[in-house]
């Protein structure tokens, strides 16, 4: 069965840098990626086609035209261009420890969804994360971290506990078990059958309102917290308003309310009657082969 990673991006080259090199340093390398990017600029598509190069694993950018915030139209795009079998979805800001990808798909079981937690970082501790320092899991070490600044708290927890006592922490944790888009997972059958992101909503609970309705629809949650991790390298949510999360929050509630399993606003729209991929005019889509510079480029329709 085919697995992709879907990494959301908006004009952080600097960042989804680093967190492809994470993902080229995973402990298994039977995945691709695809690069969902809400309409950055080209000094991040000149970013991936250089590192396209070293990566081990096939790569597909996935770019629409910049009108503010639209992370849920981009994430159902980069579905409607990836391949059969299990999504993991997370974004370019998250650093994956090189056991990430392994268990997502280790952990995972028939009629759940898989839901993981971020290690934040300060803006001091991001800027000295590099490729040694990921490639090498020194970055995820408790010593490294307050030797460049952080303080302990509870928080660590999540980079010290290993198996076996992980999955005695996974049950124990009183975090909800909601869809998190940092560290989450599902079949992307599961994700076709709930139509997707919901495009009504912006920032602020878009990750939940598509968890809500995959438990709609049966598929329960599954907590993986203390299984693996990623690092979430600082940055500000400027471009957040106060009427984008009112309207987001209006949706969730809505969908939780009335048991919604199916957006009506989703992932339909960029498929056509054969499922295939059927894009916007203007949106671009680039596969890279593993480990070559030789790009083909794909079209919006």
């Amino acid at each position: 069965m085919k697995t992709t990673v879907i990494l959301s991006t908006y004009n952080s080259p600097l960042w989804l840098r680093k967190v492809l090199h994470g993902y080229f340093a995973q402990n298994r390398h039977d995945f691709e990626i695809v690069i969902a990017d809400d309409g950055s600029t080209d000094e991040t598509r000149a970013m991936i086609a250089a590192l396209a190069a070293q990566s081990p694993v096939a790569i597909t950018h996935v770019w629409q035209p910049d009108e503010g915030f639209q992370k849920c139209r981009i994430l159902n795009k980069a579905i409607a261009v990836s391949a059969d079998g299990r999504l993991i979805v997370s974004d370019g800001d998250c650093v994956p420890r090189t056991d990430f990808v392994d268990t997502h798909l280790r952990l995972a079981r028939p009629g759940h969804f898989l839901t993981g937690a971020y290690f934040k970082l300060p803006k001091s501790v991001s800027d000295k994360i590099d490729r040694e320092t990921v490639e090498s899991r020194q970055a995820f070490k408790v010593r490294w971290l307050i030797r460049h600044g952080m303080r302990p708290n509870s928080n660590f927890l999540k980079l010290v506990v290993g198996r076996p006592a992980d999955g005695l922490f996974n049950r124990l944790s009183p975090a909800r078990k909601t869809w998190n888009g940092h560290s989450g997972s599902c079949l992307r059958s599961e994700a076709i059958r709930v139509n997707g992101f919901n495009e009504d909503m912006q920032y602020g609970g878009l990750d939940v309102e598509f968890g809500l309705r995959l438990q709609h629809a049966g598929i329960r949650p599954r907590h993986i917290r203390y299984s693996t991790v990623l690092l979430h390298l600082h940055h500000g949510h400027g471009y957040v308003t106060p009427e984008m999360r009112l309207n987001s929050r209006q949706v969730k509630e809505t969908t939780r309310a009335q048991k919604r399993i199916w957006a009506e606003r989703g992932l339909d729209q960029w498929r056509d009657a054969d499922g295939r991929p059927a894009l916007g005019a203007q949106d671009r889509v680039v596969r890279y082969e593993a480990g070559h510079r030789r790009r083909t480029p794909g079209t919006a329709a």
